[in-house]
């Protein structure tokens, strides 16, 4: 249902500015080490399970064609969010090597509750800027990339997998009983792979070489070794290890998301390379209220397919006629995603009543289960 009546206020805007919750809890961990530590995972996981479970859905669909000028204070969190991840990043970096209060664990456990901000945060915001049109904001979206190290998730994301969604030929889209274990080091070897492909037809099909300076890759690789530069330069060889930690951690959420976004769901193949067109069934759905402001709407995933570019505070919403739905948001579905037997339990009846659902006429589902339907034209 949609608000005829939405408000596009600082006021209104503020929930989606919950991440920032986060910023003193690394600090506090910091400064304070022991069990302060944990604070960032608790903050980002089970609060939000907790709030979706107090707070509901949220059903309301803002006006898709609102002009982009009335969404300031929403635009504003993912702008301002590459210079706050920075200062996190390599503030502590400066602080942690020589705090004689830390312990080895106690520092692991901080970073890795950074890799939380910049990868549950900072990549989705990512996510958010690259596909806009303003050149200023895709920038960013490289910048935030490159602090976990994994650029390339631009090219992937926009020129694989938006094209390829619910085929064989995306290295994300999870199949079916593929548990997140497995799906894992499969995606983190093909998706660099199917970038580096993506980006190399693009540059012969403009004719020119692979290599030559408008390759993107150029970017990524720059960027990326300037932040590894840099975190040596400020906290030695323990600086950039723990920069690495939170690459690591953010990496992992990343692909925990992408494992749960499409689990299962496949395009019918039609025949001679030819799928059907991606629909708002091919993407799992959330909208659990607390956990869509701290990821600002990223569960309203059906949509995000049907209109790459559109404003996050504009996603609609589907129901449960027009697209699967998952029975919790994120951060609950996440954490069941690494325990497969727990993930197969909840998820895999879903998978078999979406087929049921909307693909009656396919009697034989082992080659959508093993992708090895023929590759699209």
């Amino acid at each position: 249902m949609t608000n005829p009546n939405a408000s596009f206020s600082l006021t209104s805007a503020l929930p989606f500015w919950l991440s920032l919750g986060m910023i003193p809890l690394a600090f506090i961990g910091a400064v304070y080490g022991g069990w302060f530590v944990v604070l960032l995972p608790l903050y980002g996981w089970f609060l939000f399970g907790i709030l979706d479970a107090l707070t509901g859905l949220n059903l309301v669909n803002f006006d898709p064609n609102t002009p982009e000028s009335d969404l300031f204070w929403y635009r504003l969190i993912t702008l301002m969010w590459f210079p706050i991840q920075f200062c996190v990043i390599f503030g502590l970096i400066a602080y942690v090597p020589t705090a004689e209060h830390l312990g080895a664990l106690e520092k692991f456990g901080l970073f890795f509750g950074v890799g939380v901000i910049s990868g549950a945060i900072g990549i989705t915001y990512a996510h958010e800027l690259m596909h806009q049109k303003n050149r200023a904001e895709r920038w960013l979206a490289d910048l935030l990339l490159a602090t976990v190290l994994y650029s390339h998730f631009r090219s992937e994301h926009l020129l694989v997998h938006h094209i390829y969604v619910g085929t064989p030929r995306d290295p994300v889209t999870a199949r079916y009983n593929e548990g997140f274990h497995r799906f894992y080091p499969r995606v983190l070897r093909q998706c660099w792979h199917s970038a580096w492909s993506a980006e190399k037809k693009m540059q012969l099909r403009r004719k020119k070489h692979p290599l030559n300076l408008r390759n993107p890759f150029w970017r990524y690789w720059a960027l990326q070794l300037l932040f590894l530069a840099l975190a040596f330069a400020i906290g030695g060889f323990e600086g950039l290890v723990l920069f690495l930690v939170q690459a690591g951690v953010a990496i992992w959420q990343l692909e925990l998301t992408n494992y749960i976004e499409h689990y299962g769901l496949t395009r019918k193949h039609l025949g001679d390379g030819k799928y059907e067109h991606v629909k708002p069934r091919h993407s799992w759905n959330a909208a659990h209220k607390a956990s869509n402001w701290l990821l600002i709407n990223l569960q309203r995933h059906s949509d995000h397919h049907y209109k790459p570019d559109r404003r996050f505070p504009l996603l609609q919403n589907y129901d449960e006629d027009e697209a699967p739905q998952l029975p919790f948001g994120y951060p609950v579905m996440t954490f069941a995603a690494m325990i497969p037997p727990l993930w197969r339990r909840t998820m895999n009846p879903r998978v078999r009543a979406w087929r049921k659902k909307y693909y009656p006429e396919i009697t034989d589902w082992e080659p959508y289960k093993t992708a090895t339907t023929p590759m699209p034209r």
